[in-house]
């Protein structure tokens, strides 16, 4: 008997376009799930069983194109294959659905309220994030979670992801130089997790303030060194 395995016949992640070759029509639909992304990796720096995806092609079906959120998150998962890094997520590669899609609204509707969200349901993707920076009248971020087999808007900001141990949210900040609403992670009791830039800040003022206390006590800091 022939020893046949319908995974050898199905094209890998190598076979397989990255994304689906569409450029963004807005920079905040790359510069937001980039910042959750650089948060998780210091947050995160010494686990290895996550992926955050940015504008990269999910396959969940050999017969069709793949859907390619502005970011996803999945846990329980190599975070990284080898140097190449991935070049796509392919189901029946990875075998671990993404806990969680971001979809970034821009001016050029793409399906973030229709056609996006109904098949990340039928996936059964947990959570389904969505961010509208343009709205003024409603808050600019909607959580919805997967409950029997539809979407439910979760209410707060931010909102508590249990199975990501982690929180969600928006809040006005600086990223890249640019003062905003930006998405952001949050532990349990609503505190945010600072960003790289604000961290590489703090690090510099608590070096300043140690020099001057070296200096107030007679002692030359550049000397130390």
């Amino acid at each position: 008997m022939l020893n046949y395995n319908p995974l050898h016949c199905l094209p890998s992640a190598e076979d397989l376009p990255d994304s689906d070759d569409e450029p963004v029509d807005n920079q905040l639909q790359h510069l937001i799930p980039g910042l959750l992304e650089a948060i998780l990796a210091w947050l995160w720096a010494n686990r290895m069983d996550w992926f955050f995806g940015v504008d990269m092609g999910i396959y969940y079906d050999p017969e069709l194109p793949p859907i390619v959120p502005d970011g996803f998150l999945s846990l329980g998962v190599e975070r990284v294959f080898d140097e190449n890094l991935r070049l796509s997520y392919v189901l029946w590669e990875e075998k671990v659905m993404p806990i969680m899609a971001l979809e970034v609204v821009s001016h050029r509707r793409r399906g973030e309220y229709t056609s996006k969200k109904k098949l990340y349901a039928e996936m059964e993707i947990l959570y389904y994030v969505v961010c509208n920076p343009q709205r003024r009248r409603k808050p600019p971020l909607e959580v919805y979670r997967f409950v029997n087999g539809e979407y439910v808007l979760q209410l707060g900001n931010p909102v508590w992801l249990p199975e990501i141990n982690l929180a969600i949210g928006y809040e006005r900040g600086t990223y890249h130089g640019i003062t905003r609403d930006w998405l952001y992670w949050y532990d349990a009791q609503k505190v945010r997790y600072l960003t790289p830039e604000e961290r590489a800040s703090a690090a510099e003022q608590r070096a300043q303030r140690l020099a001057e206390e070296l200096r107030r006590l007679g002692i030359d800091p550049d000397a130390l060194s």
